[in-house]
């Protein structure tokens, strides 16, 4: 029994870093398509604010699903899940969510969460790093 639980835990992770591969090769090729379209749309080679807003949120959209790649195959691999890794892909998560944001859209309570979540993932980020220095 243990082996048919084992077996079928491989497949699920096998899939589920080909879907995973799939996503990024998709969200990829639509980076690139934002790129060309903002490039080529008038006037040609200049960059709006909104333009390079989308751009950096596809940009680091594709770098959190590289990071989540990482983390399953450490994951399938090791057996184990490496914390320092997946507050990294936290904080690149935030640090999205910060460049999209529309400060007038939200109000001081919301702003003030926002940096309470990046000061509690740096803390963390910190934290785990030191004890791993100091092992």
């Amino acid at each position: 029994m243990s082996r048919l639980l084992h077996g079928f835990e491989t497949v699920i992770n096998a899939v589920l870093i080909v879907l995973m591969a799939v996503v990024l090769i998709l969200a990829t090729i639509d980076l690139g398509w934002i790129i060309v379209r903002a490039i080529a749309a008038a006037p040609a080679f200049r960059l709006e604010v909104g333009q390079l807003l989308e751009l950096f949120s596809a940009f680091l959209l594709v770098l959190i699903g590289v990071e989540l790649l990482e983390t399953v195959r450490i994951f399938v691999t090791d057996k184990s899940v490496h914390v320092e890794l997946i507050l990294s892909v936290g904080l690149v998560a935030i640090t999205r969510k910060v460049i999209v944001l529309e400060p007038k859209q939200f109000d001081g309570l919301t702003v003030m969460g926002i940096a309470s979540i990046i000061l509690a993932l740096a803390a963390s980020y910190y934290l785990v790093r030191t004890a791993r220095a100091k092992k």
